[in-house]
């Protein structure tokens, strides 16, 4: 049984010499359900690595679960690889920079060599530098596209993939042997530099990184480039490579907001820095207004998702993911076709929570679809599996639902550089057309069904809500509906228990009569329940009632059950 105000007294004396943390100890001394939150669990160690709210505690992100998390990963380095190397990259988030010294100084005392990118850069520059150096590992300090209270620490393979699940559990069960006070070899960074134990990352190896974005180019060259676009890094890392990248190949009518453009974890005009929210995007889209621009494109602190949104007459309509990730798909086949260079038996690969409807497009071009687990390191170990056959070449392109695309093998992560240059040429050969990605969406919706899809999430704060999401999956696997709004369940697959050829996963999948779908899972990165629908019909109003439909039936039974 854990003893939580044991381990919050021991804290209490350990970190004396940290004002930050301690200070925040002291002023939750007598809030029980404080201490209970910040101390009911260590951080969970998943294949993401952590992700949590800042602050003092084992729940929390501060430099002690940093640092232990990275004694856990130098000992599986070590049982391993001989002499492991590792990357490592950070974001624009609170203390990102202090979390990236304090895990370097802990793999230099491991003697793990470490390289460092010296300033913020996207998560998958360090996919990119883990391959470039030839390293056995990688970290990159970040919460995505989390509100500014968090910050987290993803963890990369040799491969430049986010870590298996095997992997994952390994580290953890390292982890679980360590005491964070007692057990973590370290020194400063100032001392890891001085043993040459860490060495920057220099602009060489930005510059590759570029180019080979650049590579994925497939607009045609008498196509122009003059289109004018609104980009914001939503005060993230985007802003270290996006409009370098797009300059690089003819994108120059560049305007980028002032009150985003400068790094900044507080996120102080975007509260939520995601760009699958409309809200994220409000400042960008009054400079799209103002400027009269065509297009705008948001990529979320850590850089590796996108979103954009495009004039229409006097309004900006935003693209969802899985619409950009059908537009791009179909673009990506087109050119690539028009160019001879569609590889012999191409494949794509999307997340089993992305529309169908790419399933449609991809057979209409002869490409292999296949279906993944939620989470793009999933696509990336696609793209490993084709390299271990030495058919990289076949892969063409990966997408999910959650604003990430990416088009080479050159990284093994969704790619919003690599994704926002695809936009701006899907855009710009198009608009050489007279045609505006609506056009285009529609008639693809016209040659293969009209699809739509809605995320619904409902949030789990906290041990109790931790716990009661858990009940909530337990109880719809043992009395799983017959039907949802009124669409008979045809088929479930319990991705934890049934036999699908991919890793048993926490998730349920429910098929409706018409080819619909509705899939839950509980976040791997957030204390939410997600809840995925898709309708097909033979009109647009058709699928848009029917989601409508299916988010009151998910609303009213999550009421039902108590949920938050």
């Amino acid at each position: 049984m854990r003893n939580i105000q044991e381990i919050y007294q021991r804290w209490l004396v350990q970190t004396t010499e940290n004002r930050e943390l301690h200070d925040e100890l002291i002023s939750i001394q007598n809030d029980t359900a404080a201490i209970e939150d910040r101390f009911y669990r260590d951080l969970e160690f998943g294949t993401g690595g952590l992700r949590g709210v800042l602050g003092a505690g084992s729940n929390r992100m501060n430099i002690y679960t940093v640092a232990r998390a990275t004694q856990g990963y130098c000992n599986y380095l070590r049982k391993h690889f001989d002499i492991p190397m590792v990357a490592i990259a950070y974001d624009s988030r609170i203390h990102s920079d202090l979390f990236a010294q304090t895990a370097a100084g802990v793999f230099a005392a491991n003697r793990i060599m470490v390289h460092l990118y010296p300033k913020l850069m996207p998560t998958p520059a360090l996919s990119f530098a883990v391959r470039d150096f030839h390293c056995n590992g990688g970290i990159v300090i970040t919460a995505s596209h989390n509100p500014s209270k968090y910050n987290g620490y993803k963890v990369y393979g040799a491969d430049g993939c986010q870590i298996t699940t095997e992997a994952a559990e390994e580290i953890q069960q390292e982890i679980d042997m360590i005491d964070p006070f007692t057990q973590v070899a370290s020194m400063t960074f100032e001392e890891a530099i001085q043993c040459d134990m860490v060495s920057y990352i220099g602009i060489d190896a930005v510059r590759r990184y570029l180019s080979a974005v650049s590579k994925t180019s497939i607009l045609p060259n008498n196509v122009s480039r003059d289109v004018s676009i609104v980009y914001t890094p939503l005060n993230g890392t985007g802003i270290s490579c996006v409009p370098q990248c797009l300059e690089r190949n003819g994108f120059t009518n560049i305007v980028i907001p002032d009150e985003q453009k400068k790094p900044d974890g507080n996120f102080p005009t975007c509260p939520y820095p995601n760009p699958e929210v409309k809200e994220a995007l409000t400042v960008g889209l009054d400079w799209a207004k103002r400027t009269e621009s065509d297009l705008l494109l948001a990529t979320d602190p850590d850089c590796d998702r996108v979103g954009a949104a495009i004039r229409s007459n006097d309004e900006y309509v935003l693209i969802t993911g899985n619409e950009m990730g059908v537009l791009l798909l179909d673009f990506i086949c087109k050119m690539r076709l028009e160019h001879n260079t569609m590889p012999h038996d191409p494949v794509a690969v999307k997340t089993i929570v992305t529309t169908p409807m790419a399933a449609k497009i991809a057979a209409h071009y002869g490409v292999q679809l296949i279906d993944v687990l939620t989470g793009f390191k999933f696509i990336g170990e696609q793209i490993g599996l084709l390299e271990q056959k030495g058919e990289t070449d076949r892969y063409i392109f990966g997408f999910e639902e959650s604003y990430g695309y990416l088009s080479g093998s050159f990284v093994r992560d969704k790619d919003a550089v690599n994704a926002s240059l695809l936009i701006c040429e899907l855009f710009a050969y198009y608009k050489a057309q007279d045609k505006s990605l609506l056009d285009v969406l529609m008639e693809l919706y016209q040659q293969y069904g009209f699809y739509e899809s809605r995320l619904l999430s409902f949030a789990f704060e906290g041990a109790s809500g931790f716990a009661k999401m858990q009940a909530f999956m337990e109880d719809l696997r043992k009395n799983s509906p017959r039907e949802l709004a009124g669409y008979t369940v045809e088929k479930v697959i319990d991705y934890q228990t049934d036999a699908t050829g991919l890793p048993k996963s926490n998730v349920l999948r429910f098929f409706l009569n018409g080819g619909g779908e509705a899939v839950i899972r509980p976040s791997g990165t957030e204390p939410k329940l997600k809840v995925y629908l898709t309708a097909i019909g033979t009109s647009r109003n058709e699928v848009k009632c029917a989601t409508v439909q299916l988010s009151d039936w998910f609303y009213q039974m999550m009421k039902d059950k108590g949920a938050p």
